[in-house]
């Protein structure tokens, strides 16, 4: 069932009041995926000999032993050149169904407790069902085979073209036990058979290994670990981490891990939110998202370098995308991968341009995190998806900014509405938190807005007792405050003006009139018009108050966090504002609570409110993280 968008936000508010997470501007989450990847080697089946037994696949970029390898014939040409010869052939509708994704779970995980299996359960079922819902593939017949690497159950193989048996293995290797994954045991069940051939000519082999039973169903293998593995030790800020292991005839990935570290998955900061968002961006990475697997795209892939030295991705629906969200005609408009390390590929979004992104290398506070449409179109000029880019989420950093936002020459612009300069007290771009201007090692000196360690969250109504400052600057913590730049001072504190009249992020109600047009209420004060792009005074107070433009009540999908369910991906098909009359639009808020929730249910939410506040003031110890993340046996178990 779909609620209109005013009862979806209600439902939102009730549940937020389960949320504790707190966010560490400075504790970065890590993303390992490039690091992971490069270290693990991938099989690739081959195409089925004609005479018996599929000729396997071997490790990738091994170009001499993989049959299917295949170099980018776009490689080394002109970015215009390259765009000369792209012919894209999207799949057949009618063919693709949404993808199956079958997590197993290896023995070493199976000591987990009950708590941390439902959370991981929950959090990884979740994530898939989400997948699911935005990618299709061609499904294939019968189960899902894994392929076994030829390179490492063989001893050679027959060269001579010219034999019958050409490309096949010819003598066993006596060493070979078994197929991993990452530090995964694959189980044989799991696994195509393997024969040896050993005379060049004689069609006569010898079973090594015999025929797995497959996975029916399945479209994708998920091995999940669990783990406080040595990479989990060694990088704290890490949550997950995942590799993709097998491709198919196609190249499309069929299989992967994602470690999940044990240790986050305990203690009074665990966050569903978190955790499903992590799941989602490191299966993003292994069904493709990933600078291992961009020269195979089947949709023309293209990296290239702008003139900045900007590794950038150059596929029709990419930049299609990019374009619309950046409202620029800019034919060469490609989508810049994170130049950390300059000049060379990464399998992250640049944070300066496409920060809050799924793919971005830094994910912060579950609530500025986004399924964007940027990430989608990439995923669909894979050739292997049909992606639903309907349910992409709004991606409101740099909407309307042109070609040249997020560069180095641009971000330090006073005039920015989402880079800031010096420091100070502010808000986050999405105003649901208050913030600090700040810069980290992916803004490469550029500064924004990042959520303060402690009561940031304009939303949380418990972050009142936090505030010092309410009593002389009006504000409101609350489901419908928002976060807006304010020199508000009361009048009757005027020991206060000389000293605390500066323009600061400070939390005030507001309720939707209609697009972009709202009113604000601070404390004491009737509800004032606020209007979009300007500047409004309040009754009783000095100071003024900057109304955001574009920014409130006119994305539906920017909101608080519905307590543990994950607010996307949501589809924005239709105006939530259209069926608003003039009348209406003089009361109607999104955001005010169904006339039923009043009396008994508005005493029992504020008795829950004061309840949880005294709990989250003993425990409460601010150590979320922002998260840099990334995209790792016999007996197994589904999940």
């Amino acid at each position: 069932m779909v609620l209109p968008p005013s009862q979806r936000l209600w439902v939102g508010m009730l549940a937020v009041m389960v949320t504790v997470v707190v966010e560490f501007p400075g504790a970065l989450q890590k993303c390992i995926f490039d690091e992971v990847q490069a270290q693990n080697g991938v099989v690739r089946a081959a195409p089925i000999h004609p005479d018996g037994p599929p000729r396997l696949g071997s490790q990738a970029g091994q170009q001499t032993n993989n049959p299917g390898w295949r170099a980018s014939p776009l490689h080394g040409r002109s970015v215009r050149h390259r765009r000369s010869l792209r012919k894209i052939s999207p799949p057949t509708p009618t063919s693709l169904q949404p993808i199956r994704i079958r997590s197993w779970i290896p023995k070493e995980s199976n000591n987990l407790s009950e708590a941390e299996e439902e959370r991981v359960a929950a959090a990884v079922e979740e994530a898939v069902r989400m997948v699911s819902s935005l990618l299709s593939v061609d499904r294939g017949t019968g189960p899902l085979l894994l392929s076994r690497d030829i390179n490492k159950y063989c001893k050679f193989l027959w060269r001579n073209s010219s034999t019958a048996n050409y490309n096949r293995c010819g003598r066993a290797n006596n060493n070979y036990r078994s197929e991993t994954c990452l530090d995964v045991t694959i189980p044989d069940d799991h696994l195509a058979g393997c024969h040896i051939y050993p005379e060049a000519d004689s069609p006569r082999g010898t079973e090594l290994r015999p025929e797995g039973a497959g996975l029916p169903d399945t479209d994708f293998l998920l091995y999940l670990q669990v783990q406080a593995t040595d990479k989990c030790r060694a990088e704290p800020n890490v949550l997950a981490y995942a590799v993709h292991c097998q491709t198919d005839t196609h190249g499309r990935p069929v299989a992967g891990v994602v470690v999940i570290c044990r240790d986050r998955l305990t203690g009074a900061t665990y966050s569903h939110q978190t955790s499903v968002q992590t799941v989602i961006h490191e299966l993003f990475h292994a069904l493709g998202f990933s600078k291992h697997l961009f020269h195979t795209w089947r949709d023309c892939k293209v990296t290239h370098s702008d003139g900045s030295g900007q590794m950038r991705i150059y596929t029709p629906s990419v930049i299609s995308a990019l374009q619309k969200h950046l409202a620029s005609t800019d034919p060469e408009l490609g989508a810049p991968l994170e130049n950390l390390d300059p000049g060379k590929l990464s399998s992250h979004w640049e944070s300066r341009v496409l920060q809050g992104s799924i793919m971005a290398a830094v994910m912060g506070d579950p609530t500025t995190v986004r399924i964007d449409p940027v990430t989608l179109a990439a995923l669909q000029d894979t050739g292997w998806y049909s992606v639903n880019l309907s349910r992409a989420q709004s991606l409101v950093w740099g909407d309307g900014e042109g070609a040249m936002f997020g560069s180095l020459s641009t971000c330090r612009d006073k005039s920015s509405p989402f880079f800031c300069t010096g420091s100070g007290i502010g808000c986050h771009y999405l105003h649901l938190h208050k913030g600090e201007c700040q810069t980290d090692e992916y803004l490469e000196g550029c500064k924004v807005y990042k959520p303060l360690k402690n009561g940031s969250e304009c939303w949380k109504e418990e972050n009142t007792w936090r505030s010092a400052e309410e009593d002389w600057s009006g504000e409101i913590f609350g489901v419908d405050s928002r976060c807006f730049f304010s020199s508000l001072t009361r009048q009757n504190h005027s020991e206060f003006i000389l000293f605390n009249s500066s323009v600061e992020g400070r939390c005030y109600r507001h309720r939707c009139a209609g697009l972009n047009r709202y009113q604000i209420q601070v404390s004491g004060s009737e509800w004032v018009d606020c209007p979009a792009g300007g500047t409004t005074q309040i009754k009783g107070y000095h100071g003024l108050v900057s109304c955001p433009d574009r920014r409130l009540c006119l994305y539906a999908d920017i909101t608080p966090p519905s307590g543990d369910v994950v607010p996307f991906p949501a589809s924005i098909t239709s105006d939530p504002y259209e069926t608003l009359t003039s009348a209406q639009n003089e009361t109607w808020s999104p955001l005010r609570p169904p006339a039923e929730l009043t009396g008994a249910s508005a005493l029992c939410i504020t008795a829950a409110l004061c309840f949880l506040a005294a709990v989250v003031a003993t425990y409460r110890k601010c150590c979320s993280r922002r998260v840099r993340i990334h995209s790792a046996p016999e007996e197994h178990s589904d999940l």
